[in-house]
């Protein structure tokens, strides 16, 4: 196939190229996994979104780092997987669902959990697949055949066995015990799940009186509505000033219930006046204090956060209304002393966000410590898994030390129902604590289990609530690619090899995964954990819905092309972890960042659109590849620069280094190819007409763009396919395919590129001072070139051709000395070489030095305005902060025009 440039239109349209190209892979199917594949084994199995979710820069950062890993892994031979999916998400398609039913004016138990759930289902078929679509608009070469989701079939029916096997080995047990309830969600919620925010509150002081009638005791507390559970008031033992007082009791305010003073250590005596008030059903602290000291244990809440029973004539108020009417009633009996304003931290529902209540409630919990030790020793033998950057080892480690038991149940419709079945008697069909259960893979396999136990006809209802969706999540390295059953996915591409991150979920599945996969597989499910940074806003904020700041990656893939917001994205990032700030401009939905990435797209279609014009119809495979012996200074200079990039760029990709790499590319392809050595060849192209010289130039054209768009690929896929096709490749052969580019260390020539350098500096210090003189682009000059080293001298002499042809140079002379007497000159210094330029008859000295002293001295009383300005406080205190700014800046840029202008007039005299 020949080449055919007129295919490539003299702009580009991302939008055209990138959906022809998302159309194409997918059609072809071009990156399925073959587990019978030969090579390596690479797999990313892509961190689930929500079902619920759309596209936010989040996960458009995450999904471009996959992705380079992904395709450069892909085309340098391995046995690829990236594997995508979703969650179900379980509080949020609850969310919607409840609001969708509350403008019915009904919640769901009034439709029952079977419609909810048909209803479920419906919104997951019509818009669940909405940040899928999204995810392949980004250009992610997932195997879409795999795509999993976490409530199918298989990966339930994994679910279900995992919990059964944990069950059995006595590692999930069900108890009572305080958890995390948040009354939005009416829902169990972890530990992960609470967000703590700091808060303006108030710490109340109340007087509780000895049963003795001796006197008081006064304690303080953030939350008066517990007053009906307490049980107890705790002390320090080493708090001399209530150590008398161990042992008698008080009674309670508005219940008149004895309670005795006991002494804990978990008391703090600097809190309040270092008497605590006991809530067992309804404080952590208090919980472990409870059980210490066999304390009753009294709930006063109910589960949407109202009162109940126990709080008397404030049964039914909500909380927060008890709160204030409770207080009011402890001032009117005279028990309030004081009230102080006190910030503190209150714990927040991440999902229903409202404060959480610990709650008293029966729930499923995994003994996570035998889990937990199991990780810590793949972890400190074989430091499985390396994490990048290495100091979130520490903090992973560190947890994984600190668990609690892991509360996995939900009070939920939506998501995995919990696989335990309650033994129902004929007298009483109410579950409670004591009822006898069957835990067991399916309802059939519950009934044998039930009638093998008890005899006789047996009625059995399934435990109502779902398991927590990051018990789902921490199988996914491995259910997603069958697991319990040894498929050949499983055995080929698991372990997997990648997983990429943030650093916010190191705690909700990082370690669930480690942990599941370390029990059920003895293996940790991923090689690497690279953790990347927060994508921060123009003011260097945290995105957040909260703040209002976030930045639609699709306006700007829509403004400027995917392929540009995922440069820009990748080569923002200054190392492994750290986060990036992209420049935005809300009122125009404009980016400077992912601008100047279009421009580059921008640069290289120019570019092959030139090379490819001055291919005569033939391909980089017909031109084959130049003999070294043939090459000429520039050729073996660009051979050089790029075999040392691709060794540059192999070893960033291969160390994380992804950020590095993309700088280095875009260094590459827009100086040293672009605007330096298709400048310094075309005058072989155009004036060497069937001559060797010419043949070379097409032949190095020709392999450097073939390789730098393989180079570039994993950054840019979409432009880069687009010209590789056109390139002359046989149809139905895709350039993701194709191999990635290997270096010779023997064509690298340290010495020949630090040559380079001096003749690139002179050539651009010679149009730098050419545009200084104001000489016209066409005009040819006389240029004297002086350096008393003759290494330099011979360089330059070396580049003659190119200084002249780039330099728009006559007559150039190059010497150890200079002529006493050169008359007027324009001169510039690169490293230790003068670059001279006569101006005698190339200019109007007299017309020149005109133009400069006008533009000096209208720069000069800018200068001055400005100065003005900035001394006169009225206008320093009263006007904006961004005028006085933009003032300071505008002062700084004309004093540096002034420098110029000056130094220009002095080199003209």
């Amino acid at each position: 196939m020949t080449v055919n440039p007129s295919a490539l239109p003299p702009q580009y349209d991302p939008k055209t190229t990138e959906s022809k190209w998302q159309n194409a892979w997918e059609t072809y199917q071009v990156f399925k996994a073959d587990p019978n594949h030969p090579g390596k084994p690479y797999t990313i199995v892509i961190p689930p979104p929500n079902v619920t979710g759309s596209l936010h820069m989040g996960h458009a950062f995450e999904d471009c780092l996959m992705d380079v890993l992904i395709r450069y892994y892909r085309m340098c031979g391995y046995n690829v997987l990236c594997l995508p999916g979703t969650d179900h998400a379980s509080i949020a398609v609850h969310t919607i669902l409840d609001n969708k039913l509350k403008l019915e004016g009904k919640v769901r138990h009034d439709i029952g959990r079977e419609e909810f759930l048909r209803q479920a289902w419906e919104w997951k078929q019509k818009s669940g697949g909405k940040i899928v679509n999204q995810l392949k608009r980004m250009g992610l070469s997932a195997d879409w055949s795999r795509e999993r989701f976490t409530l199918d079939k298989k990966l339930s029916q994994a679910v279900r066995k995992a919990f059964v096997s944990l069950y059995e080995a006595g590692l999930i047990y069900r108890g009572n015990y305080l958890v995390n309830w948040c009354p939005a969600s009416l829902s169990a919620v972890s530990d992960l799940e609470v967000e703590n925010k700091e808060v303006d509150g108030h710490l109340w002081y109340f007087r509780y009186p000895l049963t003795d009638g001796s006197g008081f005791v006064q304690v303080a507390t953030t939350r008066p509505e517990t007053i009906f559970g307490d049980t107890g008031v705790a002390v320090n033992p080493k708090d001399k000033r209530y150590e008398k007082l161990i042992g008698k009791t008080l009674t309670l305010p508005l219940v008149g219930r004895n309670i005795p003073i006991f002494a804990d250590e978990l008391v703090n005596s600097e809190f309040g006046t270092g008497c605590v008030k006991v809530t067992p059903a309804h404080d952590r602290n208090d919980f472990e204090m409870g059980n210490s000291h066999n304390l009753p244990f009294i709930n006063v809440m109910n589960k949407d956060g109202t009162l109940n029973e126990n709080a008397g004539i404030f049964e039914g108020q909500d909380r927060y209304v008890a709160r204030k009417n409770i207080v009011r009633k402890l001032e009117q009996e005279g028990f309030l002393s004081k009230v102080e304003e006190y910030r503190h931290t209150v714990p927040y529902s991440d999902r229903g966000k409202v404060p959480v209540e610990p709650l008293l409630s029966t729930q499923w919990f995994i003994k996570i410590n035998p889990l937990a030790r199991k990780a810590l020793t793949f972890l400190d033998e074989n430091n499985s898994p390396r994490f990048i950057p290495e100091h979130w080892t520490k903090v992973y480690r560190d947890w994984l030390i600190k668990l609690k038991d892991w509360c996995i149940s939900r009070q939920l419709w939506w998501g995995h129902q919990i696989p335990a079945w309650y033994v129902i008697s004929e007298t009483d069909d109410k579950i409670t604590d004591d009822t006898p259960f069957i835990v067991a893979n399916n309802e059939i396999e519950a009934i044998e289990k039930a009638q093998q136990k008890y005899g006789g006809a047996i009625k059995l209802e399934q435990d109502p609530d779902v398991l927590d969706t990051w018990f789902s999540s921490g199988l996914w390295p491995f259910s997603t690619l069958g697991w319990p059953e040894n498929t050949e996915d499983l055995k080929v591409y698991y372990p997997t090899s990648t997983l990429v991150t943030g650093f916010d979920i190191i705690f909700f599945w990082v370690a669930r995964m480690t942990m599941m996969a370390g029990y059920f597989t003895d293996q940790i499910p991923f090689k690497d954990v690279y953790i990347h940074g927060l994508v921060r806003d123009e003011n260097g904020k945290k995105m957040s819905k909260s703040f209002n700041n976030g930045i639609d990656p699709l306006v700007l893939t829509e403004n400027y092309g995917t392929d540009a917001l995922r440069y820009t994205l990748i080569r923002e990032v200054a190392g492994a972890g750290q986060d990036i700030s992209l420049q935005y401009n809300r009122k125009t939905d404009e980016s400077e960042s992912v601008e100047a990435s279009r421009n580059f797209a921008n640069k290289l279609w120019n570019a092959a659109r030139f090379v490819m014009m001055n291919l005569e119809d033939k391909t980089p495979q017909i031109l084959g590849l130049p003999k070294v012996e043939q090459l000429e200074l520039c050729d073996r200079w660009i051979l050089s620069r790029f075999h040392r990039l691709v060794q540059q760029t192999r070893n960033y990709i291969e160390t994380y280094g992804l950020g590095e790499a993309a700088k280095g590319l875009y260094e590459f392809i827009w100086g040293d190819f672009c605007d330096w050595y298709i400048e310094l060849v075309k005058t072989r192209l155009w004036k060497d007409v069937d001559s060797e010289p010419r043949l070379v130039a097409q032949q190095t054209l020709a392999y450097i763009l073939d390789n730098i768009l393989r180079l570039l690929h994993p950054f840019m896929p979409h432009i880069t396919e687009e010209i590789w096709q056109t390139l002359g490749q046989t149809s139905n052969i895709f350039l993701a395919l194709q191999s990635y580019p290997t270096y010779d260390t023997q064509l690298i020539n340290t010495e020949l590129e630090e040559s380079f350098d001096l003749i690139i500096g002179t050539i651009r210090t010679l149009r730098n001072l050419r545009a200084e003189a104001e000489i016209k682009p066409g005009m040819k000059v006389s240029v004297i070139l002086q350096s008393e080293d003759e290494i330099e001298r011979t360089i330059l002499k070396s580049a003659k051709i190119y200084i002249q042809d780039l330099g728009k140079v006559e007559q150039l002379t190059i010497t150890p000395q200079l002529e006493l007497d050169m008359g007027q000159v324009i001169a510039g210094v690169v490293g230790t070489v003068q670059v001279l330029i006569p101006l005698s008859g190339i200019v109007d000295i007299a017309s020149l030095q005109g133009k400069l002293e006008k533009n000096l001295s209208k720069i000069k009383a800018e200068v001055k305005s400005l100065t003005l300005r900035l001394n006169n406080p009225g206008f320093v205190n009263k006007a904006p902060q961004k005028v006085v700014e933009g003032a300071k800046d505008s002062l700084i840029e004309a004093q540096k025009q002034v420098e110029i202008l000056q130094e220009r007039l002095h080199r003209l005299k």
